[in-house]
């Protein structure tokens, strides 16, 4: 159905265009998937564009949903829109083309967010076009002719040529960034050889092919479509879409120590991503260190957070140099399989897949270590950046089972666990979702996990676990609201438990122990404390002889749980 047309860049266009960008990519995913053969054929440059956009979307909506929740008549503004486009972006780019696509959207949104504007005209697209293309290359070591960097150059140039309104300038750089997709064959060996376009590139038409569709309402000509038609690809060129590991949160996948390369290969063995908090000339610095370790390096962002992605033999040093400039976090490392290009020797057998496994979602580096080290997979939800159903996909699929027991440990992502489990139903895995609201829950019910039981017996165990869990959180409370509690004051220590806030206070040991008591209260054997980063020990210790103290059969243990957002985590069962 045809959309209604912006007129102009404003804040709804920056909506629409994000959520057509995500729908036209969903479209066409498996058939970038397909083409992708530059600068390693792993088969993902489609889905990792895709998660990259959702992650856009995600961040957009939110600031939507937090101006319709305020008091205020006005919704957000350009800028609001813009920095939360190109945020989202950067924090949940994947791949060099998902983290080259993050730098483009944030180029427009150094343009679109100037002086804070209530909309752009065609004036301003074409300087935000401008302006993305420009930003991205400069963000690439070394930038290749024939890839999206082209792509993205020729829709620029296309749009600086254009007159007129947004749909004007807009369809310019769409018709300019499709026929430079068609020459990268010409431009590029590799593509010339499988007989088929940029899959970066390819991406990127499709994103822009959303754009005009904003502004015109219309869908541009030739977005979707499959693998073997229009100019894409060569339809008598046979490729087979190369399937690679999956990037692990914070864990290498395969290879522990991070410095073996598979035997006879010809480029680095290993895909390194993370973000990075650090200065502009720390940053530099790792450009320097990282590009003479390996190559395809790319560093985008800016203000503190950046996004950085390179190929390296030695995984741990990529990792060591970004420590050196700041603080990496959401660090994924990707062993590239025997299929993908870069192999010449023999090829490993394929792995055998395991009967059972469990997926679980987890806020902090330190509870990943502790479900990592009871066998389960994870995937890392960082404060106010949870998890998209992509990820979750990802996530079972790298667990590579028949059967897979899907934890969300929240209860705000049990929707999201739900689409991920009915995605890769229809992959032939078998996948059970148990509605864990806390990570806490998720403890109990990896606890009694049997992978020998039969499949229906161990999800019953592991939700009976999980419901017999009460839990709670203490936190801090951000601003000034009203709670089942009272009214609590930004800076109140808040102790919630089973998600409603029962205690506000102004300590953070004092406000537990009221938590733990009314807890307790009802009976239980075992208590769960999860400490945050911020926590001292002393908050244990003074918790622990509590329940010593007051609750004699009642057992007590204790874990780190790193940034994980709450102050402290509380199961009792």
């Amino acid at each position: 159905m045809a959309q209604v047309p912006q007129t102009f860049f404003d804040a709804l266009a920056v909506r629409t265009w994000c959520g057509l960008a995500l729908e036209t990519l969903g479209r066409a995913r498996e058939e970038i998937d397909a083409i992708n053969v530059y600068p390693v054929a792993d088969g993902d440059t489609g889905t990792n564009l895709y998660l990259t956009v959702e992650s856009a979307v995600a961040a957009v909506e939110a600031v939507f949903a937090g101006h319709a929740a305020g008091s205020g008549p006005d919704g957000p503004t350009l800028a609001d829109a813009a920095r939360a486009m190109a945020h989202g972006a950067l924090i949940g780019a994947r791949g060099n083309s998902g983290t080259i696509l993050a730098q483009l959207l944030r180029g427009m949104a150094q343009v679109l967010a100037d002086d804070d504007p209530a909309h752009a005209d065609g004036q301003g697209l074409r300087l935000a076009l401008r302006q993305a293309a420009d930003s991205a290359r400069r963000a690439v070591a070394h930038p290749v002719e024939g890839t999206v960097l082209t792509v993205a150059s020729a829709a620029a140039d296309a749009a600086d040529g254009a007159q007129g309104d947004c749909g004007t300038v807009a369809r310019a750089a769409y018709d300019g960034a499709r026929a430079a997709l068609a020459a990268t064959p010409g431009q590029l060996p590799v593509l010339e050889r499988a007989g088929v376009v940029d899959a970066g590139g390819r991406g990127l038409v499709a994103v822009l092919g959303a754009l005009v569709e904003t502004f015109t309402g219309e869908r541009a000509r030739g977005v979707a479509g499959s693998a073997g038609t229009g100019p894409f690809r060569d339809p008598h060129a046979r490729v087979e879409p190369a399937v690679g590991p999956v990037p692990v949160d914070g864990v290498l996948d395969e290879c522990a120590d991070g410095a073996a390369a598979v035997p006879g290969q010809e480029g680095p063995a290993f895909e390194v991503i993370y973000l990075l908090e650090a200065e502009d000339r720390a940053v530099e610095r790792l450009r320097e260190r990282l590009d003479a370790l390996g190559d395809s390096l790319v560093v985008v962002g800016g203000d503190g957070l950046w996004n950085v992605h390179v190929h390296v033999d030695d995984a741990g040093a990529a990792v060591e140099a970004g420590i050196e400039a700041g603080r990496p976090h959401r660090i994924r490392i990707t062993h590239f399989g025997a299929s993908d290009v870069h192999t010449t020797g023999a090829e490993r057998p394929p792995r055998e897949r395991a009967q059972r496994a469990v997926v679980a979602v987890v806020p902090g580096e330190g509870l990943a270590g502790l479900y990592t080290e009871a066998g389960a997979t994870t995937v890392l939800a960082r404060p106010g950046e949870p998890p998209a159903s992509g990820e979750l996909v990802q996530a079972v699929r790298r667990a590579h089972a028949r059967e897979v027991v899907l934890l969300p440990n929240d209860a705000e992502l049990r929707h999201t666990a739900a689409a991920a489990a009915e995605q890769v139903r229809t992959e032939g895995i078998r996948v059970a979702l148990i509605p864990t609201r806390s990570a806490v829950q998720g403890i109990a019910a990896l606890a009694v996990h049997e992978p020998d039981r039969r499949f229906d017996e161990d999800v019953v165990s592991m939700t009976s676990a999980a419901g017999a869990t009460r839990y709670a959180e203490v936190t801090v409370a951000e601003r000034q609201s009203w709670t089942m509690a009272g009214i609590c004051q930004a800076g109140d220590v808040l102790g919630l438990i089973d998600g409603d806030v029962a205690v506000i206070g102004s300590d953070v040991a004092e406000t537990a122990e009221t938590v733990l008591d009314r807890m307790l209260s009802a009976g239980g054997e075992m208590v769960t404390l999860v400490l945050g980063d911020d926590v001292p020990d002393a908050v244990a210790g003074h918790l622990e002889g509590r329940v010593r103290e007051g609750y004699l059969a009642v057992d007590t243990v204790v874990y780190r749980g790193g940034r994980q957002g709450a102050l402290l985590l509380i199961g009792v069962e």
